[in-house]
């Protein structure tokens, strides 16, 4: 899920959130969700969530500055694949292999 505030003034970086997001996730068959949020704030974060009432889990900041496509994938698929190793998360595990595949 990618959280983003609706008074979005910094397209370019939500855009590139959202892509890197969107591409993990296709590439891990999960689902994908933009939330937008009523609040101005001028950072972007991606959450996982494996089942839904499940605390999302933070994996991705933004920080309000710009990151290139490629570095907000490779920050993705590290946290992704340090939530693989957790008990809870045996989806995650299960597609260990094809996560390390995308690194």
């Amino acid at each position: 899920m990618v959280y983003a505030s609706t008074a979005v003034s910094f397209r370019k970086r939500l855009d590139s959130v959202r892509i890197a997001a969107q591409e993990t996730a296709k590439r891990l068959n999960l689902d994908f969700e933009m939330v937008k949020l009523d609040k101005a704030g001028s950072q972007i974060y991606v959450y996982y969530e494996e089942n839904v009432g499940d605390e999302p889990i933070p994996l991705y900041c933004d920080e309000g500055k710009m990151s290139d496509l490629e570095g907000i994938s490779s920050a993705l698929r590290s946290m992704i694949f340090v939530l693989s190793f957790h008990p809870k998360h045996s989806v995650l595990r299960q597609m260990r292999k094809e996560i390390l595949k995308l690194s």
